[in-house]
């Protein structure tokens, strides 16, 4: 199956749900764990086999893995592949951007199939222009696998990057948003090349009609995104993936908790007619 009909497949089997496993100093402690790899990969563990099986999409962030060093990226190895093995796609949130040779390495690092850390998708940051990224795309592309791209964020810095307008009047993530349909076109039931846009942008400025695409849209629950935000912004979009991390991770350590959590948001974007 390509990438785009997983994630379809997985979004209409399971709900519209994406699942961060974000296990920073704070969460560990909050778990009664201990910030080191150990600890790490309790935490791991426990979100995997508490949700793995049911949830859509699990997104691991790479950089709370990285701070543990060599040791702290075994963990995340094994917690790619063993999500996935349980029937999660899983989006790793490593937001790469670079050019030239050194995309080229992180594309063979994440999204070559045969490779370790071998995961379902990647974020990636376009801002060293989206050409940057060809040979990420490209990668995926091969691999079956997906890119989500960054568009429009929620963090106070990121507007003035991403709604600046160009010579042409058209505003960076406006090209961001066509560049990618332009890498989507003719794919079934949509292209491997996603988006993200924070659920607490406020009015969205992008015309998405184009993109057929998947769009990730972090900030639902402990950061103030709603359904209700969800469905003003992005009604009648196809792969639609709504992202809590702290809301559901917040209930941990216990399992029963944490698939409750899951499930509560579910129903919640069900509810809501996603």
């Amino acid at each position: 199956m390509s990438f785009s009909e997983r994630l379809s497949a997985a979004l209409r089997a399971r709900g519209p749900l994406c699942v961060g496993i974000d296990p920073h100093a704070a969460l560990l402690k909050h778990w009664g764990l201990s910030d080191d790899t150990t600890g790490l990969d309790r935490f791991a563990r426990t979100v995997v086999d508490a949700l793995a099986g049911e949830v859509a999409v699990l997104k691991p962030q790479s950089a709370f893995f990285e701070r543990h060093g060599s040791a702290g990226i075994a963990v995340l190895e094994r917690t790619i592949a063993t999500a996935r093995a349980a029937g999660a796609v899983v989006l790793l949130d490593a937001k790469r951007g670079d050019i030239g040779s050194t995309m080229t390495g992180y594309a063979d690092a994440y999204l070559d199939k045969n490779g370790p850390l071998a995961t379902d998708a990647i974020t990636a940051s376009p801002y060293l222009g989206y050409g940057s990224l060809r040979p990420l795309i490209e990668t995926a592309i091969a691999n079956d696998a997906g890119v989500f791209v960054l568009a429009a964020t929620s963090n106070p810095e990121g507007p003035t990057v991403q709604r600046a307008v160009g010579p042409d009047g058209v505003s960076v993530a406006q090209q961001i948003v066509n560049s990618a349909a332009v890498d989507n076109a003719g794919g079934t039931p949509f292209g491997p090349i996603g988006l993200v846009i924070g659920a607490t942008v406020g009015e969205l400025d992008l015309d998405l009609s184009g993109l057929s695409g998947p769009i990730l849209v972090p900030g639902l629950g402990a950061q103030g995104g709603t359904p209700a935000d969800l469905r003003r912004l992005f009604a009648g979009l196809p792969g639609v993936i709504p992202s809590a991390s702290r809301s559901v991770l917040a209930v941990g350590p216990s399992p029963a908790e944490l698939l409750a959590a899951a499930r509560r948001h579910v129903d919640e974007l069900r509810a809501a007619g996603f």
